[in-house]
């Protein structure tokens, strides 16, 4: 199993204002499944804190969330809360419209599982501000 260091490319944007922390966690390519690699991010949200929109090119996208609520919507999808334990899917070419930490009070965590095109380094693309 890889593990990624800060200086992979797995993301582009100013990040500073976002109250946000981007950890890479691993990268694996998958045996059974020719071309394609398996990569983890580890998102922590400070009270109050957001990502910008983004989009995953054409990753398929699995977030889980390990901690606190994460509010999430996905295209013109519907705002929801995801609590600790729970999870959603984002398909190739989504645009995920809001991510963010649901409390101005507690830190929240979550997982981001992305399965994309092994060449693929640019995971999470942010809109312009």
């Amino acid at each position: 199993m890889a593990f990624l260091g800060t200086a992979q490319p797995v993301f582009a944007a100013d990040t500073a204002a976002t109250q946000e922390t981007i950890t890479p966690a691993f990268a694996e390519t998958i045996a059974n499944v020719p071309g394609k690699t398996m990569t983890a991010l580890v998102v922590d949200y400070a009270p109050g804190g957001k990502s910008l929109p983004h989009r995953h090119g054409q990753a398929f996208v699995v977030a889980y969330v390990l901690s606190g609520a994460i509010r999430s919507q996905v295209n013109n999808g519907e705002v929801r809360v995801y609590h600790a334990g729970e999870s959603w899917t984002e398909k190739p070419g989504a645009h995920h419209m809001v991510s963010e930490n649901a409390s101005d009070t507690e830190p929240a965590k979550l997982l981001a599982i992305f399965v994309a095109d092994t060449n693929d380094k640019q995971l999470v693309t942010f809109d312009k501000k």
